[in-house]
């Protein structure tokens, strides 16, 4: 069967708007007619969300016709860890009926995801965990404790890693499951931000039951698992393709627009200066994005998705910093208040400036550090020499821990 054009995937996306006005249904009804016709992601199989396409790049001409149409649902702002990452682990290590199962209530928000890798005692060192599982049976027996878990509190179902071979080096040891959230021995607390907020949890997993067909790949080789996750949550953080001149960039032009003509001449001089290059710096990394995805094929991306995730989380920081600059004292006024609260998920575009400016702390942290991704692009893709890694190949049970 030939590749669909872009017409024609564009009028696809439009029969869809015509078919189901979005304005006339719910969330769950216009993102599940979305799925039901393959333009989900466009590049998954048909019956699965996808149209079958070898490349992904076509579902930029799906998301620029629903925005166009008024469609306001952001995918990474619905699920944004089962559609960004959860998506593709399920479609390369599930079965075909937990493909079934799960992948269309993922889409629609039905049914939220979270990641469970990070513990406190190994952050960015990921294969370093403790958190054992032991077989029994049918069943394996979770313990343990997880941590900056975003959505935990929200959400159905968990990619959890946790060691099953402490006799095997730490990356040769581990095993991937899907957890269900709503299983006996799951204890979901909050962990507050500097926003005031708790998207992000700590997890405590106490003779946990998760069945042995919810190993997803081999038991033992979780590793390559979890890097299909990790490869996948880097495109998600940093690979979208916004429209021109939106996001973060408008936040910053807004406020310069406002905010200008009540400056001094030289630090109106400086500050113009600023807002340009983040302006360039911004349409430089969507135009890398548009790229990408128009030379991406189907299948799961390399360690280059390091380089969108650091470049927009760095320079988010960077356009908010600049926020707060041309506000001047202002910016130190929180007028929305300062609540501990649990929110039903992330902050959309609403959001006001200076709950994005304390927001964009994490962006550096969440979904790999700056330092992870700059090792990842210094071995992987440049092909530097790589860190001293005296446990590489010690079984993990004698490798010395705190």
């Amino acid at each position: 069967m030939p590749e669909l054009t872009e017409a024609e995937v564009r009028a696809l996306a439009m029969q869809l708007v015509e078919d189901v006005p979005p304005d006339q249904v719910d969330q769950f009804e216009f993102r599940g007619a979305q799925f039901d016709r393959g333009l989900a992601m466009v590049q998954f199989p048909e019956g699965l969300g996808g149209l079958g396409l070898s490349s992904r790049r076509l579902q930029t001409a799906v998301d620029s016709e629903l925005r166009s149409a008024g469609v306001t649902y952001n995918d990474l702002l619905i699920n944004p860890i089962g559609i960004g990452m959860g998506g593709p682990v399920v479609l390369t290590y599930a079965t075909d009926e937990q493909k079934q199962r799960l992948l269309r209530p993922m889409f629609t928000g039905e049914e939220i995801w979270c990641q469970m890798f990070s513990e406190p005692g190994s952050g960015s060192d990921v294969a370093g965990l403790s958190t054992r599982a032991e077989r029994d049976g049918d069943e394996w027996i979770v313990n343990g404790q997880k941590v900056w878990t975003t959505l935990a509190h929200v959400s159905r179902w968990g990619m959890l890693v946790a060691r099953t071979n402490p006799d095997q080096p730490k990356h040769k040891g581990l095993t991937y499951f899907l957890l269900d959230m709503e299983s006996p021995g799951v204890e979901v607390r909050p962990l507050h931000q500097i926003t005031g907020e708790a998207e992000f949890n700590e997890v405590f997993l106490s003779d946990v039951r998760i069945p042995h067909d919810n190993v997803f790949g081999d038991v033992g080789g979780g590793w390559g698992a979890a890097v299909t996750t990790l490869m996948n949550e880097r495109v998600a953080l940093g690979g979208g393709v916004p429209k021109k001149g939106s996001g973060p960039i408008q936040d910053l032009v807004n406020i310069w627009t406002e905010t200008r003509d009540s400056l001094d001449p030289v630090t109106a001089a400086v500050l113009r200066d600023r807002v340009a290059d983040l302006w360039v710096q911004a349409e430089a990394l969507r135009l890398t994005n548009w790229r990408a995805r128009e030379a991406s094929r189907g299948g799961n991306p390399g360690p280059e998705g390091s380089v969108t995730k650091l470049m927009s989380a760095e320079m988010n920081q960077h356009i908010y910093e600049t926020c707060m600059d041309v506000i001047g004292a202002g910016g130190m006024l929180y007028e929305a208040g300062y609540e501990r609260k649990r929110p039903d998920g992330l902050r959309g575009p609403d959001s006001h400036i200076r709950y994005a400016f304390l927001r964009a702390r994490a962006n550096t942290i969440e979904g790999g550090t700056s330092e992870v991704m700059r090792n990842i692009l210094g071995e992987r893709v440049l092909g530097l020499p790589g860190d001293v890694r005296v446990d590489k190949e010690l079984p993990w049970s004698e490798v010395p821990r705190n």
